[in-house]
């Protein structure tokens, strides 16, 4: 009984110290899990407080650069106030007026002349004020309000845009700011370029199709292409994307005098494209119509 007692005893004592090795083994893998996901919390902690540092950092940088934007607008309004109070010279027929003396008049026929011609053209100034008061208000009324809701549905098409693509463009913002201690605006906007469509003007080994300007409208539905064609081409973004075509038709087509050399399109009317060529002249162009609008020929040279 004494040696059976014994060998239980034994068993008892091996049971509890492997169940103790066992559990300090346990434990120490515990611990390390715990010291494992205390390091990385750290480092997400740290990464995360370095990331609001670059958002405070840029913000600050934005809000000023946005303050001095203000400044410029109003300086800017206060000038076209200005210049508004007498435009097109309509105070300057009044003023000549004064300056006409009745002292040099030789005659009464020649005074009652002038005093009927005086008459006239006061009558005459006074319909001139009265007919484009109207375009005064309109100038000063309806033209700023519906810029002013153009940029604001042109806003709010930019902040569903940047709303649809949150992620990728927080993760984009956060990899370049940790790559880089520089603010936002010094930043580029693209690490690489990646080929996804290409639209062909015709023979790509041809001098006569090299393209030497591109421009998107302001909902990015649209692009136009220029160059020494003598040809300016609208072609529609999502088509060209999205349809696997060896050769993509514009949708609109200009044709100039002139080669041209720079494109750009007007970001609050989708219809208006501005274009200079080889010549100096810039050419306003209606992509609806097809047609220039007005030319500008201030530039001798390539503009």
């Amino acid at each position: 009984m004494k040696e059976l007692d014994s060998l239980l005893s034994f068993l008892a004592e091996k049971k509890r110290k492997m169940e103790q090795e066992e559990t300090e083994r346990n434990m120490q893998i515990l611990l390390e899990f715990l010291h494992s996901l205390k390091k990385q919390k750290v480092n997400e902690l740290n990464e995360v407080q370095n990331d609001i540092q670059y958002v405070k950092e840029d913000v600050d940088a934005v809000e000023r650069h946005r303050i001095e934007l203000y400044r410029a607008r109003d300086r800017y309004s206060v000038k076209l106030r200005l210049l508004g109070d007498d435009p097109m010279g309509l105070k300057s027929p009044t003023s000549s007026f004064k300056r006409i003396s009745t002292s040099h008049l030789s005659s009464g026929n020649e005074r009652g002349i002038l005093s009927e011609n005086f008459q006239h053209k006061k009558v005459e100034g006074k319909a001139q004020l009265s007919f484009l008061e109207p375009l005064r208000k309109d100038t000063s009324s309806s033209g700023p309000t519906s810029q002013h809701l153009s940029q604001a549905s042109l806003a709010v098409k930019q902040k569903k845009r940047v709303h649809a693509q949150f992620n990728d463009l927080q993760e984009f913002y956060l990899q370049k700011r940790r790559q880089s201690t520089t603010h936002l605006p010094s930043q580029d906007k693209n690490d690489k370029s990646i080929i996804h469509r290409e639209v062909r003007h015709g023979d790509r080994f041809h001098s006569t199709n090299i393209v030497s300007s591109i421009d998107f409208d302001r909902d990015d539905e649209l692009f136009a292409t220029a160059g020494v064609s003598r040809c300016i081409k609208v072609f529609d973004f999502s088509l060209v994307v999205n349809e696997h075509a060896d050769v993509h038709c514009p949708v609109v087509e200009m044709s100039t005098q002139s080669k041209l050399s720079c494109l750009s399109w007007n970001k609050y009317s989708k219809n208006l494209i501005a274009s200079s060529d080889y010549e100096g002249i810039v050419t306003i162009w209606d992509a609806t119509t097809q047609q220039n609008l007005m030319e500008y020929e201030e530039h001798e040279k390539r503009a």
